[in-house]
């Protein structure tokens, strides 16, 4: 399945993909796609429905982040070797772990705001899975059995707040835009393989970034079983699990983003996102947006 939220920001409903590509409405069957809706139990419901009887929405509507009310956004660092080397850092011998603020979540085509003086604004194209069943210290060998899907992550970066302000990598990572997620979150079944999968991103239609999970440090059951060590996973976490390289600051000179590029990206089976960098929403702006989530 393709589960999705479409609406304006903060009144998305739940929605599914079906197999001509066309948006249904789910809103008659759950209240929303989140921390009560993504057991298995439901997983198994929703993939029982004849989606053809569900309502149509327009394919122009807006789709919003594909996971409502995250608690626990967890995202890995230098998680490719390419990407690693580019930055000039050690190639990590544990994964680097890691929170960006639920905050930061948008949606796939929502604008990306440029901070006010920033000047070293980065992309990372990334995959994220989406924990469905409570885990703690869970083995490797179990830990893809507690994934309700995988889908698309922006890990948008300032790195002068990231590198130059304490250390921190989460003041870099936490901006209100700077965690689109989606267009989908697609469950497991459609995915023959999660440590096979293509990965790109584009800035202004110029390829900076072509990876493949299958260079991936740490695999997704590693990372998964790994956190759990640390904390319990609950239905609704988002671990988004690193960047192949390509990314702004590793090019030389380093090229960042400015107000008016266009960043796309993409993954295998995972559909694409389109952003457009604006100046920044401002505090009051922000504060009308979370009154309404």
């Amino acid at each position: 399945m393709k589960l999705l939220r479409h609406g304006a920001a903060g009144a998305e409903r739940p929605g599914i993909l079906d197999a001509e590509g066309t948006i249904r409405d789910l809103s008659s069957v759950i209240d929303d796609i989140g921390r009560g809706t993504l057991t298995r139990r439901t997983m198994d419901h929703l993939c029982a429905l004849d989606v053809t009887l569900l309502p149509v929405i327009p394919a122009d509507v807006r789709l919003g982040p594909p996971v409502s009310d995250v608690r626990h956004f967890i995202a890995v660092g230098l998680n490719y070797v390419d990407h690693a080397t580019e930055t000039g850092t050690p190639i990590p011998q544990e994964p680097v772990v890691f929170s960006k603020a639920p905050s930061s979540i948008s949606g796939p085509t929502d604008n990306i705001p440029m901070p006010a003086g920033s000047d070293m604004l980065d992309w990372e194209a990334e995959i994220a899975v989406v924990i469905g069943e409570h885990g703690f210290q869970v083995a490797e060998s179990n830990a893809l059995s507690i994934v309700a899907g995988y889908l698309l992550c922006h890990d948008v970066s300032e790195r002068r707040d990231q590198i130059h302000r304490g250390g921190q990598w989460m003041k870099g990572k936490s901006r209100p835009g700077f965690g689109p997620l989606g267009p989908w979150l697609v469950t497991p079944d459609e995915l023959a393989d999660p440590q096979d999968l293509d990965i790109w991103l584009t800035v202004n239609g110029v390829s900076r970034q072509s990876g493949t999970t299958a260079k991936m440090i740490f695999p997704f059951a590693h990372l998964i079983s790994y956190i759990s060590q640390f904390m319990a996973l609950e239905p609704g976490d988002v671990i988004t699990t690193g960047t192949p390289h390509g990314v702004g600051l590793g090019l030389k000179p380093p090229q960042f983003l400015k107000e008016g590029d266009v960043v796309e990206l993409g993954a295998t089976g995972l559909g694409t996102q389109r952003q457009v960098v604006v100046a920044s929403m401002g505090a009051q702006s922000f504060e009308r947006l979370s009154a309404r989530q």
